[in-house]
């Protein structure tokens, strides 16, 4: 057996020779490595290299995104997609800036530049791509129902509506879904938190979105309110972006598939709505790129 045998100066230049030839292994979140870093082009480019992004986001939405009074950063499953995106980029954290972005005005906003990009409890609608990009799904839910819990033998499921006052927000599919449906009477306003507010001061009978909102405002007064009956819709909550941003839909897809693949996905999802006790779900399927 021969012994290798180097002095100090041999064992200097055989490091350095090994720091020449060995990859860097330097792990990201997704257990990936530098080596694998996403290949940005047109607008996920101009991000990386300003070093800033702009992220439209819910501040009322509990376990999706809500900023609590006195907070400077939201928080939510939404906000953690944001980090992931932003993480991919070589974005700092406080380099993002979080705006609230009100369902009525998301399409203008994005159109108009104040947003780079929409993580907002945003469903796809074939409506709304007409207008702007919308990559995923990166989460599905269903609309239900949140009603005084004085009531839940009276409203069991959107069958029980007709007539009934219901409340939602401003431009969204699910107050014309209900009064298209199910001949709701419609109360819009800006955000949620008005609905659960006035519903709790009997102005109507129901607020009605996304299931895994609802059940945000549920659990923070469990005793005042129920979300009754099955889900009547598929949402499928998709990254918004200007139509015109060169490259974004399949650079936001390769983050979505690495975060579903690497784990920071579903870890994202068991440290925000995953608090509600309720189990992990499977990633959905991406859509593809136009």
């Amino acid at each position: 057996m021969m012994t290798l045998v180097l002095s100090r100066t041999g064992w200097t230049s055989l490091a350095a020779a090994l720091l020449l030839v060995l990859p860097l292994a330097g792990c990201s979140d997704d257990g990936g490595s530098d080596e694998d870093a996403i290949a940005l082009t047109g607008v996920p480019e101009d991000l990386a290299d300003a070093g800033t992004i702009r992220i439209g986001v819910k501040y009322d939405q509990p376990g999706i995104g809500r900023r609590p009074p006195g907070a400077d950063v939201p928080e939510g499953f939404d906000i953690e997609i944001g980090r992931i995106i932003a993480d991919q980029l070589g974005i700092e954290e406080e380099d993002i800036t979080w705006v609230e972005a009100v369902s009525e005005s998301r399409e203008q906003l994005l159109e108009g530049g104040s947003f780079d990009l929409v993580v907002a409890s945003y469903s796809i609608t074939d409506e709304r791509r007409e207008l702007v990009g919308q990559a995923g799904p990166y989460f599905t839910t269903g609309q239900q129902l949140l009603i005084r819990a004085e009531d839940e033998d009276v409203i069991t499921g959107p069958d029980d509506l007709a007539g009934r006052r219901v409340c939602s927000v401003t431009g969204s599919t699910s107050l014309d879904r209900v009064v298209t449906e199910y001949d709701a009477d419609p109360v819009g306003f800006k955000t949620y938190s008005e609905c659960v507010d006035r519903l709790r001061e009997d102005e109507f009978d129901a607020v009605t979105t996304d299931g895994a909102i609802l059940l945000g405002y549920a659990a923070q007064r469990p005793n005042l309110f129920r979300v009754v009956g099955e889900p009547f819709s598929e949402e499928r909550y998709a990254i918004g972006y200007p139509k015109d941003a060169d490259g974004m839909c399949d650079f936001l897809n390769e983050v979505l598939e690495r975060s579903f693949e690497g784990g920071s996905w579903a870890e994202a999802f068991d440290t925000t709505l995953g608090m509600a006790d309720v189990e992990t779900p499977d990633p959905p399927e991406l859509d593809p790129c136009p």
